[in-house]
């Protein structure tokens, strides 16, 4: 009774929208969670992980890269990008997506595969757009003019995260290869580290690297945040199934898994080496454990979760060490290193791990080796096509805008440079 009671007032108050009648609701009501779980991530997770692991006088403007980012990329996905990336691409499927869906046309009549509103879709999938640029900001942090920033991610998500999105997710060239990345292992995590790296190099080191030391400003920040991202990533793995089952359940499962074996095992090699585990370390375990399994989580068993959140652990401690020890690049929160070595790890051995012989859902028929070379075609796609066109848009806005603050202000922070505000008002 209570429930076509609510059925027929829905449909009273707001005509034209789908029927309750028409889509499952026990779906629909899971993806419309997984979307505020995922902005979680961003905001304020994102937001307070990367704030914390700052200087207290750059505390501020990570926050509002954050938050902008999240405004620019919500309005460009209306717009047009969604249609890019999921509409039909009529002759051109294979390489982008049509018109039809710009400004969502449709989308408050329409459901996906006849399950759940595909206005829900299009918001789920808005947070990922939203996530993935705001990620980038750790390789630049400190030292970018906000302008150039906002350009920057506004022109990527167009040139570089459409197409691949669409490739892989959109039913692109990738796709029909039978790729397989659930929730975002190459579109978002090779794609925005390779990225990250890229505008490192270009922008070059924050003044006083590495002879100075940069210490996170603030640990207690640092560690809530890591703990939303964890609580977020529960929605951006399982919602990543768009049902309310047990593929789910699966991904939620090895998602945590993973994040436990990250975290212990680079907790456990920086005491090996160092002599005393780090919190800092702990939770940056966790985030690469967490992005490594990211590809993997809809397809691999418990076995697999465990050994991918193991591995991580490992590889992505050594890429961190390389990056900053010896090649000294200055990706100051370490995006390419955790998320886009993660991703390329996690992306490469779904093909390995989703085997039925390691507990995985299967291979469709194909053999581990042909399932690999796929992935790892994917992933070199991916990381050719947004190194080259991250690059070309950096120098583009170097010659307009001017990438970089300078010295000066720089070394005041920007805080105060850029936004005329400080986090703590006894500095």
């Amino acid at each position: 009774m209570n429930n076509k009671f609510i059925t027929i007032i829905t449909l009273f108050l707001i005509p034209g929208l789908v029927s309750a009648q028409e889509i499952n609701q026990a779906n629909t009501v899971w993806v419309l969670t997984s979307t505020a779980l995922v902005l979680f991530m961003t905001l304020p997770g994102l937001s307070l992980f990367y704030a914390g692991l700052v200087r207290s006088k750059n505390v501020l403007s990570v926050m509002m890269q954050c938050f902008a980012i999240t405004c620019v990329v919500s309005l460009l996905w209306l717009c047009g990008i969604y249609s890019l990336a999921f509409a039909d691409g009529g002759s051109w499927q294979a390489w982008i997506g049509g018109t039809s869906k710009f400004f969502v046309a449709g989308a408050g009549t329409q459901t996906l595969n006849g399950d759940i509103p595909e206005i829900v879709f299009f918001m789920f999938q808005m947070t990922f757009a939203i996530i993935t640029p705001a990620l980038i900001v750790g390789g630049f942090a400190e030292r970018m003019k906000f302008s150039a920033m906002l350009w920057f991610s506004a022109l990527w998500l167009v040139l570089i995260y459409t197409p691949i999105c669409h490739w892989i997710w959109g039913g692109g060239w990738l796709a029909q290869m039978g790729v397989k990345d659930f929730a975002g292992g190459i579109v978002i995590h090779v794609n925005a580290g390779v990225a990250a790296l890229v505008a490192a190099l270009v922008l070059g080191q924050r003044r006083g690297f590495p002879t100075i030391a940069m210490p996170p400003h603030n640990m207690t920040m640092v560690v809530t945040g890591a703990g939303m991202l964890w609580f977020g990533w529960f929605g951006f793995n399982g919602g990543s199934a768009l049902k309310a089952d047990g593929s789910a359940g699966m991904a939620i499962a090895v998602t945590h898994i993973a994040a436990a074996a990250g975290s212990l095992t680079w907790m456990a090699i920086e005491w090996y080496r160092f002599g005393k585990p780090s919190v800092l370390g702990i939770v940056t375990g966790m985030v690469a454990g967490l992005g490594t399994i990211t590809p993997a989580s809809g397809f691999v068993g418990p076995v697999g979760g465990l050994a991918i959140g193991l591995i991580a652990g490992i590889v992505c401690f050594c890429a961190t060490q390389y990056v900053k020890r010896v090649l000294k690049i200055d990706d100051s929160l370490d995006v390419f290193p955790v998320h886009g070595v993660g991703g390329m790890i996690g992306s490469s051995l779904t093909g390995v791990f989703a085997a039925e012989q390691f507990g995985g859902l299967g291979l469709n028929g194909i053999t581990i080796s042909e399932q690999v070379g796929v992935q790892v075609l994917a992933v070199l796609v991916t990381t050719a096509w947004s190194a080259v066109f991250s690059y070309l848009i950096l120098k583009l806005l170097d010659k307009t805008l001017g990438l970089r603050v300078t010295a000066d202000e720089e070394m005041e922070g920007l805080d105060i440079v850029l936004h005329e505000e400080t986090g703590y008002h006894n500095l």
